[in-house]
């Protein structure tokens, strides 16, 4: 039996038609509904009322499991997450790994980030020997995700078979309203405004295929980077908004102007009551010039590769105008 954390979110949906297809026996915590974009396979999977706070419905879950997918995490850059952040990716991982030592699994994946991993100087390429460093300069869900990782290498360090995966941004069809593929939809409504910045970007769909072989492998005690290709935030604007046949960003956003855009959103949100669109965080983030290395999982894991980031955005481009009728 496989047990799934975030089963009913983007990736973890993803993992989990995978491991169905692939004739796996599935299990799933949720802790409001199962996740309607599976309800095609919907009595292929296992679903279990809870979550990864609760300690005891963890340990009924994880009941006659062997293999542990932690894909369960809350992604904000909002100011006000900070608590929420600290609480599922951080506390909620300590009870994942503690009730996998009692459970005895033969092995965990745990899905990090990159945002986990050490920075390198601006333009330098980061790999998985890159460390941490405490600054100011850290998101909070970076921190989140870093500390999340050491409950991780805790657990490893108790006897706990588990391999970290840290993708890159990701990039797939479905979730249109939340995170990467809301930048879609910015295409789509011809959203005229780019940064400079460069960052990685990964399918989904590799993700998942390296997740499993990573899992299925006798691979422990590591960490790799997904990441397909490092664009820059132009060329994957530009590149969605040909696919969609609408009309590619052109006016370049200067490091002074996004300062002042996410402090108007700032109020904006203040006097609306909504998130707002964009952050101090994801601001300077979006500056950045920041690459990644992925050799480490292309040795690891023989005949796989990563899909060209341009048939990854026909794919999902398609997806969406079908949505869309």
């Amino acid at each position: 039996m496989i047990l799934v954390t975030g089963g009913t979110g983007f990736l973890g949906s993803y993992l989990i038609r995978a491991l169905v297809a692939a004739g796996k026996p599935v299990r799933a915590l949720y802790r409001q509904q199962p996740a309607p974009q599976l309800q095609d396979i919907m009595d292929k999977i296992e679903w279990v009322p809870g979550d990864i706070l609760d300690v005891c419905a963890l340990e009924d879950a994880m009941a006659g499991v062997t293999q542990v997918y932690h894909c369960a995490a809350v992604v904000s850059f909002q100011a006000n997450a900070k608590d929420r952040l600290m609480k599922i990716n951080v506390e909620g991982t300590a009870n994942v790994v503690n009730m996998a030592l009692d459970a005895g699994v033969d092995k965990l994946l745990y899905v990090s980030s990159v945002a986990a991993i050490g920075r390198a100087k601006e333009g330098a390429v980061i790999d998985e020997t890159a460390e941490w460093e405490d600054s100011p300069n850290n998101s909070r869900y970076s921190v989140s995700k870093f500390q999340g990782e050491m409950e991780v290498w805790r657990g490893i360090a108790e006897g706990l078979d588990a391999v970290i995966v840290n993708p890159s941004i990701i990039l797939g069809a479905g979730f249109w309203d939340h995170g990467s593929s809301a930048i879609l939809k910015n295409a789509w409504k011809e959203f005229p405004y780019y940064t400079k910045g460069v960052n990685g970007f990964v399918d989904v769909e590799d993700v998942v295929e390296a997740m499993i072989r990573l899992m299925d492998g006798n691979i422990a005690g590591e960490r790799f980077i997904l990441s397909a290709n490092n664009w820059d935030y132009q060329q994957l604007f530009t590149t969605m908004a040909r696919e969609l046949g609408k009309k590619p960003p052109h006016i370049a956003v200067k490091p002074w102007m996004a300062e002042v855009v996410w402090r108007v959103e700032k109020i904006k949100g203040m006097l609306s009551g909504k998130h707002p669109l964009v952050t101090k965080e994801t601001a300077r983030t979006a500056q950045m010039k920041i690459y990644y290395e992925n050799k480490k999982v292309l040795n690891a894991l023989p005949g796989f590769h990563f899909q060209p980031l341009e048939k990854t955005i026909r794919r999902i481009a398609a997806a969406y105008l079908q949505e869309r009728g």
